[in-house]
């Protein structure tokens, strides 16, 4: 019987080990997985490569992996915004790396890796500080530098309801880059608010077939666990 569901976000993110690479989906705080996050600080993994839209909010989510000194490089698209205090911290003592990726290229080279793609040529950031370095080509008559597919060992993100089999749904824009990480990733973790029966799930709705999903937990404290 196929059940990816676990007991905990402790077991969901046990194996995540000292120097993986790990994408987290949310924008901003929208469709943060906090409680995966918490349970990967509790868990005590360093090193990390961490792939997300910004570089953390506050005193959560990406904001409390970064303060607890486990993030050695991040690749985002907002690394400073007026409460990253975290990160600025840590980028201006040289303790953290940053790899700057405009939000755009960011998604479609998450999407490249999740569809098998060896590389994309798009027209953001040609002819900036961003394009040093890298393949050009003109094509049609306009100008495109070569991107590579990012990839990663694991993705954290959050949806609304599983089942079982790992088929998620999301609510509203905490939707955002969860779709894609999980197919970009060797293994996608989902936190969820109900893990639901077999068919319970309205096809139509399903977003990320299970078979992009390794494993799911249920956080909400009213959340039922189904057979």
């Amino acid at each position: 019987m196929v059940d990816k569901s676990v007991d905990s976000v402790s077991e969901a993110v046990a194996d995540i080990a000292d120097g993986s690479s790990v994408m987290i989906g949310g924008f901003g705080t929208a469709g943060m997985p906090d409680e995966l996050i918490e349970a990967l600080i509790e868990h005590g993994a360093g090193n990390l490569t961490i792939i997300s839209n910004n570089a953390g909010n506050g005193e959560t989510g990406v904001a409390a992996l970064i303060k607890a000194g486990r993030v050695r490089k991040i690749v985002c698209s907002f690394p400073r915004q007026a409460d990253s205090h975290h990160f600025d911290a840590r980028y201006r003592a040289d303790e953290i790396e940053l790899e700057l990726v405009p939000q755009g290229n960011l998604a479609a080279r998450i999407q490249a890796a999740g569809a098998g793609l060896g590389g994309i040529f798009t027209p953001t950031g040609y002819g900036t500080l961003l394009a040093e370095g890298k393949e050009t080509r003109r094509i049609d008559g306009r100008d495109y530098v070569l991107e590579y597919p990012i990839r990663a060992d694991f993705a954290l993100i959050k949806g609304r309801r599983a089942d079982r089999w790992g088929n998620l749904v999301y609510r509203k824009t905490a939707r955002n880059f969860g779709p894609i990480m999980a197919m970009a990733a060797r293994t996608a973790i989902a936190q969820v608010e109900e893990i639901v029966p077999l068919g319970s799930l309205d096809p139509e709705t399903i977003v990320t077939p299970g078979i992009f999903v390794q494993r799911v937990v249920a956080f909400a404290p009213s959340a039922a666990r189904a057979a």
